[in-house]
């Protein structure tokens, strides 16, 4: 270690110090106040302990609980003290890990009784002790043995597996709270008091240890902690609204679709759902064909063969449907997949016929049925599934074409948003992976290139989208942009995506012919704007609450009866609306019109015309809005024209301005 480093403030000002100086004994130096709302501290981004020395020179950052990143320490020192409460506790319930995780902590337990929710309250309690005590949390390095034998004793076997699954040439740091310790990567604030009480503790689940169904179940206990109650508070009223608008809730309110055991991970859409399946599917084309893109259609069903050219097969196996179809002679045997994805199917087709530059770019796409293997414990309804459609896309250029035609991917992805009302869009530039195909100098052209439509990106939204980079998490064949949207509630969902591949190409021995008469490898750009349709759909439905605007919704007019001798006028209405293109139905149920009324906006119905026998006398129909308690009567020739252009999709108002 160097006896003096040379630190430089977020002013800019350097200082130099010696090297042994820790975090806390710096942040004193600059100021007692600053000393006392100190949690930890940064060096070249980097965040340390405050115990911890400074050892080298660079860019230093005092960070205190107000700071983003101290957010990860509370929930992380929280993690601690739930694991020491349960201890207390329960003697003899062993503790494994603790991660955070995005919005709070987790902890599994081994204990032969599992944990419920009617725990919680004794646990806070003694968490709120364990806080106030405010032990100082201290960090020691432990020889290998050490940490084996000291765990082995307390009967800690799931921390001696951990003991011995750190690699040999990485420290075995202890972290302390008063007497309880625990084996941690760190860092951790100054102590425990630092937590403060903005934590909860939220619900509890099965795990297997190491998510392994060959070891035994653990108790997971879930939680959160924010820096401050208004926080956690905020947080709580979120929860609480994603509640009310969860997509399976709402899917069978408005009977859009179920699952069943007998077909884990795929969709069984009812007719209202599967319409709005096709609605989308069908705005979508319309979308691609101002594009110029071709839509084509790849088998579902692959020899490995080709699985195992295109890379798929090594990196994906475990994650592919497979089957082994015997042939007369066991020499026959073949395996085949379900499609994972769409990109070798349309480097096939890109491939039947000689292509010319002058043809370039071709773009294919497909609304294609794909299938994943996902693990049981993480489907969760539309949002992850095995059977999904995937609109994708690829398209096959030059160099030379290839930051134009990311631009225009920009442009498509960006008003498909808009169309459905989501404004508030940003764009991550996720960069190689360590595992990748591929030379350093076609990652170093594609990022380069990537990069530089990143900025225009950012440029010709007059900074309205946000972008970033994401290191180390593009795809194993190229680089890729992400597209993440804000809903209603402020939740961010990644969908879109672009991603570049010089690969693909290559294994395939695709190419067309230059304007040299030489053949050429041609770029290849994955795209897709929703990504998987079910997920797609699942994120609508949450974000308008099933309020579906009215050019989008399954199902747009009820026309309901007051009485029965309303009942041919009311049909006569559903035919006018259907003459004008909307989707309509008539219910002449021999039940009180406040009931229909209640069932039918408890569906989600946008718009339900009411019907008795004066509007049948005077052609006019009631009008009650789905969310509105205000009524308006509209002559029946009126209330369908309003409809009928109130009915038509984005796109299509865009090609009539």
């Amino acid at each position: 270690m160097p006896n003096s480093v040379s630190l430089t403030f977020p002013d800019g000002s350097v200082r130099d110090y010696d090297a042994a100086t820790t975090g806390a004994a710096l942040a004193e130096s600059i100021s007692k106040s600053l000393a006392k709302k100190a949690v930890a501290y940064a060096i070249d981004g980097t965040v340390r302990d405050l115990s911890d020395p400074l050892g080298t020179s660079g860019k230093v950052e005092i960070i205190t609980r107000e700071d983003p990143r101290a957010l990860e320490l509370i929930r992380h020192d929280t993690a601690h003290v739930l694991a020491e409460a349960v201890q207390e506790l329960w003697p003899g319930t062993q503790v494994t890990i603790g991660p955070v995780i995005e919005n709070g902590f987790y902890y599994d337990f081994a204990r032969n009784e599992p944990f419920t929710p009617d725990d919680f309250p004794v646990i806070e309690k003694k968490m709120r002790e364990i806080i106030q005590r405010n032990k100082p949390f201290t960090k020691e390095v432990w020889p290998r043995e050490k940490a084996r034998k000291v765990f082995s004793d307390k009967g800690e076997r799931y921390k001696v597996e951990l003991v011995d699954a750190i690699p040999e040439d990485q420290d075995l740091k202890i972290y302390a709270q008063g007497d309880w310790f625990d084996l941690c990567r760190g860092p951790h604030m100054a102590s425990t008091g630092q937590i403060g009480n903005a934590f909860k503790l939220m619900k509890v689940a099965g795990a297997y240890w190491r998510g392994d169904s060959n070891n035994p179940m653990l108790t997971r206990i879930y939680g959160t902690a924010f820096a401050d109650q208004a926080q956690l508070e905020a947080y709580q009223t979120l929860l609480e609204e994603a509640e009310k608008r969860d997509h399976r809730k709402l899917g069978r309110e408005m009977d859009l679709f179920h699952f069943q055991e007998e077909g884990p991970g795929v969709v069984f859409w009812h007719a209202k759902g599967w319409k709005m399946v096709q609605n989308l599917i069908n705005y979508m084309r319309r979308r691609l064909d101002e594009h110029g893109y071709e839509e084509v259609n790849a088998p579902q069903v692959l020899d490995k063969s080709l699985w195992e050219t295109s890379g798929h097969w090594g990196w994906y196996r475990d994650a592919m449907f497979k089957v082994t179809v015997a042939g007369d002679d066991t020499d026959d045997d073949r395996v085949f997949a379900l499609k994972p994805m769409n990109c070798p199917g349309h480097v096939q087709i890109f491939k039947h016929g000689l292509k010319s530059y002058r043809e370039l770019p071709v773009k294919l796409a497909e609304f294609g049925n794909v299938h994943r293997y996902e693990p049981s414990g993480a489907l969760h309804g539309l949002m992850r599934v095995r059977g999904f459609t995937q609109d994708d896309a690829h398209i096959f250029c030059t160099e030379e074409q290839l930051a134009a035609e990311c631009l225009r991917i920009n442009d498509l992805i960006l008003s498909t948003y808009a169309d459905f009302g989501f404004d508030e869009v940003s764009v991550k530039l996720s960069t190689r992976p360590d595992k990748r195909v591929g030379t350093d100098e076609a990652w170093d052209h594609a990022e380069a290139i990537m990069s530089n439509v990143l900025e225009t990106i950012r440029a010709r939204s007059g900074n309205r989208i946000k972008t970033s980079i994401n290191p180390g998490e593009g795809a194993f064949y190229g680089p890729k942009f992400e597209y993440v949207l804000k809903d209603a509630i402020g939740r961010e969902w990644q969908c879109g995506t672009t991603q570049v591949d010089f690969n693909l190409p290559e294994r395939f021995g695709a190419f067309y012919i230059g304007s040299d008469s030489e053949k050429k490898q041609p770029v290849m750009v994955h795209r897709a704007v929703c990504g998987s349709m079910e997920r797609f759909l699942g994120i609508l439905i949450e974000n308008y609450s099933g309020h579906f605007p009215l050019w989008f919704a399954p199902l747009q007019v009820v026309v309901a009866t007051i009485t029965s001798d309303a009942d041919d006028y009311a049909l006569k209405v559903v035919k006018e609306l259907k003459a004008a293109g909307l989707l309509a139905e008539a219910d002449l149920r021999n039940e009180k019109i406040n009931y229909k009324v209640r069932e039918h906006s408890l569906a989600k119905v946008p718009v339900i015309l009411v019907c008795g026998k004066r509007e049948a006398e005077e052609e006019t129909v009631n009008i009650r809005r789905l969310g509105s308690r205000d009524q308006e009567s509209l002559k029946l020739v009126d209330a369908v024209k309003s409809l009928a252009d109130e009915a038509v999709t984005p796109d299509r108002k865009r090609r009539a301005a």
